[in-house]
């Protein structure tokens, strides 16, 4: 019990507040910090956010582009110093928790529809 609560204490020191309020379905661009040799660069990488696993420091979001005509999946923990920041692009209208279903459309059918956010238009 006791060693569970400096874990805990452990663990909290390493959370991000900084992150938007994402939603799987939503465009997101992750900046991340690449390192080559002795260089460091951030890469963007932009796409369709299709899982996200949740747990405080452990927490980590799986995005997916289409790069030249080949699905790319990529998973980014949350957590991490490496990522830089993370930008909303699109809002995305989705009804599950995990859109895994998106590997085998393409084109038009890989399509998510955009999530009209009513909160934010104030009535004149």
């Amino acid at each position: 019990m006791l060693s569970q609560k400096i874990i805990q204490k452990i663990e909290n020191e390493f959370l991000r507040t900084d992150l938007p309020d994402f939603r799987v379905g939503d465009t997101l661009r992750v900046s991340f910090r690449i390192s080559e040799g002795d260089k460091e660069r951030v890469q963007a990488f932009e796409g369709v956010l299709i899982g996200h696993s949740k747990g405080s420091n452990r927490a980590s979001i799986r995005v997916r582009k289409i790069s030249f005509g080949e699905g790319v999946e990529r998973i980014f923990p949350l957590c991490s110093k490496r990522v830089e920041k993370i930008e909303i692009l699109q809002t995305g209208k989705v009804r599950r928790a995990k859109l895994y279903y998106l590997r085998e459309l393409e084109g038009k059918k890989a399509r998510i529809k955009e999530r009209k956010d009513y909160s934010k238009l104030s009535k004149a």
